[in-house]
């Protein structure tokens, strides 16, 4: 009997049927709109895998080469969709790489599902092979994790990840599932999750609070805005382009902002932080009132916090309450949705300019552009230039392209010098800065925006540390198109010894494989870069190729990336040289 309610699905009422802990799984995902996931199958898992090779023409499985790169993937997905990614590993090893990709999606508030499998739930504890306590381990770095041992538990907690994961700010959940809870039947139902008792996502916005910033911006001589991810997120985008327009006011972005605003706007004047640009860092420390919206005063935007910002009346508009007075102590905190608080704001702004303020931007960015922006995108010199090759990616892309940039010099550079015309363009690893990001994001990102150019940018270390999802592209064949500037060395450390470590070049020098070599052995397009003269040649065929491309730029080996604001210095000690 019980085998033929197995196969028939035995109903039991109309809400409900009779299917396994892995079959449940499965309808979950899908009745939460997932349409691709990411993983890497193994024993603890293997029950999951066998249900979705039954539902392929309705959830698709992208086999990454590592568990890293599964989470990478869905970050990239996640990040250009504004959807939750999900990715899925075994137990043990495959549980335990999972962990990078997940502090990563916690620190830059990335909306995250992964499921793990685990030893059967009588083995728990007993150091079972391919145990462990992944719940435990993942817990300081998920926005909340669960361990379900009986199948009757799926439904309400899957139901739960996915609320959590994408509710007020988001974060990264990890649901961990032993395997006799996989084989185990129940009767299935799935409700979604609206609410849970003392979780409160998204603060309520206090109109006195608005009323109070209104009043600081309305005075202010020298207001300046820094947007973060938050505009993105909460997609108030739109609520800060015509706040800015009306009340005139200079606005600079975090490194995950980039692109809520476009590059082009006259009242964008460019990134804040340890390699932000000229005018908005020195500028900080003179305006009189500074308006943070969606961003939580990470150090490497603050500098030196005692001569941060001091003369300014700080308002500062945030969902995560954690955030408010955390690093720098708000006068007026607007909690809420950005979109929301933006919109109460606009009302209550009167009309401005500000053009002698907004004359000190242009002057101090005049100088950077002679000192620095101007070596960078036209160089004469013979080597080729990181900025040149995001300069010529411009040109190729009118803007339109997703950068998706690694973690080093030329993520600073391709956050510098990328034009950003479109939203959601600029994907990055901010908080925890994980090198190997950007290949496998760029395949997540390509895969839930396959209409827009969506182009890898990385060094030749990051590169090499999530290389082997070159197999993943090429078994996909995700049209993603992937740079390497290579310049042999571990740029941004050897910048630093250069310049505090009297250039001792500790382990940074890179001995490198012929890369184009190995994109062609996963059979794809390649070429290297040299000379200036092959560049934008390079370029465009990269572009116009409707299939997946590999490009090489061979760059100066010693450039440096300026501005720079010395670890430990105040923003106002930026240095351009």
């Amino acid at each position: 009997m019980k085998a033929t309610q197995t196969i028939e699905k035995k109903k039991v009422t109309q809400e409900s049927e009779r299917i396994s802990g892995s079959e449940a799984i499965i309808r979950c995902l899908l009745a939460e709109g997932v349409d691709v996931l990411y993983g890497y199958p193994g024993g603890a898992i293997m029950p999951v895998y066998d249900e979705l090779y039954k539902y392929q023409d309705r959830l698709q499985h992208v086999l990454t080469r590592h568990e890293q790169g599964a989470t990478h993937a869905a970050q990239g997905y996640a990040r250009i969709s504004g959807k939750v990614g999900v990715a899925m590993a075994t137990s043990g090893p495959g549980a335990t790489n999972l962990i990078t990709g997940i502090a990563d999606a916690q620190i830059d508030s990335t909306p995250m599902v992964c499921i793990t499998g685990q030893v059967p739930s009588h083995l728990l504890g007993s150091d079972a092979f391919q145990e462990t306590d992944i719940v435990g381990i993942s817990t300081p770095v998920t926005k909340w994790n669960h361990q379900i041992t009986k199948a009757s538990e799926i439904p309400e907690v899957l139901a739960k990840a996915f609320y959590i994961a994408k509710s007020g700010r988001p974060g990264p959940v990890l649901v961990d599932i032993t395997k006799d809870a996989q084989f185990e039947e129940f009767d299935f139902s799935y409700k979604k999750c609206e609410g849970i008792r003392s979780y409160n996502p998204v603060p309520k916005t206090e109109l006195s609070s608005v009323q109070a910033a209104a009043d600081l911006i309305n005075a202010a001589k020298k207001p300046m805005i820094v947007w973060g991810q938050g505009v993105i997120l909460g997609e108030a985008e739109e609520e800060l382009k015509t706040i800015i327009e009306k009340a005139g006011i200079p606005s600079a972005w975090t490194i995950l902002g980039a692109s809520a605003i476009p590059t082009s706007h006259p009242l964008n004047i460019g990134m804040v932080g340890m390699h932000g640009n000229y005018a908005p860092n020195v500028l900080t420390n003179e305006c009189d009132v500074l308006i943070a919206i969606g961003m939580r005063f990470d150090d490497r935007v603050t500098g030196r916090l005692d001569a941060y910002a001091k003369q300014a009346k700080v308002i500062h508009f945030e969902i995560d309450p954690a955030e408010v007075n955390k690093n720098v102590k708000a006068d007026v905190a607007v909690l809420g949705d950005a979109k929301e608080s933006l919109k109460q704001l606009l009302p209550l702004l009167k009309a401005n300019s500000h053009s002698e303020w907004h004359q000190k931007f242009k002057d101090l960015y005049a100088i950077e552009f002679e000192k620095v922006i101007k070596n960078d995108l036209h160089p004469t010199k013979e080597g080729l230039t990181m900025g040149e090759v995001l300069n010529e990616i411009n040109i190729q892309t009118k803007g339109e392209a997703a950068i998706v940039s690694d973690v080093g010099q030329h993520q600073m550079i391709a956050c510098r010098y990328a034009d950003f015309n479109k939203t959601k363009s600029n994907i990055t690893s901010g908080g925890l800065g994980t090198m190997g990001f950007g290949l496998p994001a760029a395949i997540g990102a390509k895969m839930a925006a396959p209409e827009r150019e969506v182009i890898s940018i990385s060094g030749d270390g990051g590169y090499q540390m999530t290389i082997q999802e070159l197999g993943t592209i090429f078994q996909t064949k995700t049209a993603v198109k992937v740079v390497v500037l290579n310049n042999e060395f571990l740029g941004m450390v050897r910048q630093w010894q250069q310049l505090f470590f009297d250039k001792r070049y500790a382990s940074t020098e890179m001995t490198n494989p012929d890369f184009v070599a190995i994109a062609k052995g996963y059979f794809l397009n390649a070429k290297r870069v040299t000379k200036r003269e092959e560049l934008s040649d390079a370029v465009a065929e990269m572009v116009a190729s409707k299939e997946a491309y590999f490009l090489e730029v061979c760059v100066e080996k010693e450039d440096n990336v300026f501005p720079m604001v010395p670890s430990g210095a105040s923003v106002s000690d930026i240095r351009l040289a």
